[in-house]
């Protein structure tokens, strides 16, 4: 499964080297430009909607899912994804791959979550994904960190109205998805608005950042809490774990062990309304571990069978 993992996110990291091209949902074969022009993906649209608090500009990424034309009384879950420059094409992919032999994944429309626009993509993911101010050492001098809760509610305020206003929604099923620092962002909205999403698909989050600054703020957020009500699954690679000397393995922070501690935090609350899964996959580490995470997390997410709820 490694190899096999490691393959898509390749070949989602290749889709994503092309534009995006603004195409209603379709099952059409895809009829690409030739003459050297870009790639592009096809059956997907592009946005934008600004954070007009902090003045920032963004994009989102949008591909409504096959049947959404054939079906105008019907609506669907959202799928939102972070780092959408490789997630949003992957996602895609999984999503159409999975029900290629029968249904297993529930349709859903996607909706990629851009970086700033005209900015350096770790500048504007260590900003907008991370806790709090203290970044990590390897950081540039200069750095902005810390902004997770104004990014939150940029998606609260602006983003959520706009997708649910403008397509057929379900807005009582929205389901985050992030890995490394997104699954950071989406650990902390998951602490401070649980609300905000009905599931949560945590890959690999950067626990560590700051000294691992969410994990010990956890306990008293959660405290506050009589109930989180959410469906939340949550995976880190097998080499995510910490060993010292063996270079297949990370060698200055565990995080399988951090990964753990917060899925135990979660299950101590015993919350009625907290559905939890949590895995480590054997085989992968932080950079081939996302296809595999991801699609088990859509399977245990989005199963088909709720397609008739």
């Amino acid at each position: 499964m490694g190899k096999i993992a490691l393959a898509g996110l390749l070949a989602a990291s290749l889709l994503a080297c092309g534009g995006m091209k603004a195409i209603s949902g379709t099952n059409e074969a895809p009829s690409q430009r030739a003459g050297g022009a870009p790639y592009e993906l096809l059956g997907s649209e592009v946005h934008q909607i600004d954070d007009a608090k902090r003045g920032i500009e963004y994009q989102i990424y949008v591909s409504l899912p096959p049947s959404y034309d054939a079906n105008p009384d019907k609506r669907y879950p959202v799928v939102y994804v972070t780092d959408a420059d490789y997630g949003f094409p992957m996602l895609r992919l999984i999503g159409r791959r999975m029900n290629g032999a029968g249904p297993k994944v529930e349709e859903f429309i996607l909706v990629g979550l851009s970086y700033a626009v005209g900015e350096d993509t770790m500048a504007s993911r260590r900003r907008d994904y991370t806790p709090s101010e203290r970044g990590a050492s390897d950081a540039p001098a200069g750095a902005v960190h810390g902004q997770g809760l104004a990014y939150r509610d940029y998606l609260r305020d602006a983003v959520l109205p706009y997708v649910e206003g403008k397509w057929r929604t379900l807005p009582d099923r929205r389901i985050y998805v992030g890995h490394s620092y997104g699954g950071l962002l989406g650990a902390q909205i998951l602490l401070t608005q649980p609300g905000m999403f009905s599931g949560y698909l945590l890959g690999s989050p950067s626990f560590w950042f700051d000294k691992k600054h969410l994990i010990k703020a956890a306990p008293a957020l959660l405290g506050v809490r009589q109930n989180i009500n959410a469906d939340v699954y949550m995976y880190v690679g097998e080499f995510e774990a910490l060993r010292v000397g063996d270079r297949r393995y990370m060698q200055e922070v565990d995080m399988v062990a951090d990964n753990a501690t917060f899925a135990g935090m979660l299950e101590a609350r015993n919350y009625p309304g907290l559905e939890l899964n949590s895995e480590v996959l054997d085989g992968e580490d932080h950079m081939s571990v996302a296809p595999r995470g991801f699609t088990r997390g859509l399977l245990r997410l989005l199963p088909a069978i709720q397609a008739s709820r």
